[in-house]
């Protein structure tokens, strides 16, 4: 479902060969530096897991990029900006950060999309250029009690290459604002 949510900012080109490349303004405005490392914080506190232990096919298969999961604790909190960037897609369950020519995407829930915006306030606009801690997003992961959602954030690397990152904080506790993995 995530594909279809994001579809229009996110197309692909048919037949192109070459992973991450667009035809739409996140392409043509920018390319990706092989060789640059790439620094992702977190954008909330929670115990951190591996991308692939998520209960997402989509997200754990890597098709939308490498990253990690984020169990939040209960209670009201913001959902901030893991780095400096523009925001090119604000929803109230997702939001799309640029950073370098890549799109940090994080995905607030699993099904989220289904509350249609419901327990989500957005903090931030589609098109505002942020720093790293710039709240985006504020809900509280209690409120998910639909068992066929999931209260886990997704912070993914977008058209990035499967197992791309290194995340030393996998399986610890993180705060807004740690380290969570960087690319290389």
């Amino acid at each position: 479902t995530v594909l279809l949510v994001m579809a229009d900012t996110l197309a692909r080109p048919s037949g192109s060969a070459v992973p991450g490349r667009r035809t739409d303004e996140y392409s043509r405005q920018h390319t990706f530096d092989v060789g640059v490392q790439m620094q992702v914080l977190s954008p909330c506190a929670g115990r951190v897991m591996a991308i692939t232990d998520v209960n997402d096919p989509t997200f754990a298969g890597q098709l939308v990029g490498p990253g990690v999961g984020i169990e939040p604790p209960d209670g009201l909190q913001s959902v901030v900006a893991p780095a400096d960037g523009r925001l090119i897609k604000v929803d109230p369950h997702a939001f799309i950060l640029l950073v370098d020519g890549v799109g940090i995407l994080v995905h607030i829930g699993i099904n989220t999309v289904r509350l249609e915006g419901r327990l989500f306030e957005v903090l931030a606009e589609r098109g505002e250029q942020v720093t790293a801690g710039t709240p985006i997003v504020s809900w509280d992961p209690a409120s998910v009690t639909d068992p066929d959602m999931d209260r886990t954030i997704l912070v993914v690397l977008m058209d990035q290459a499967p197992d791309s990152i290194v995340s030393p904080a996998i399986g610890t506790d993180v705060v807004a604002g740690d380290v969570l993995f960087t690319q290389e």
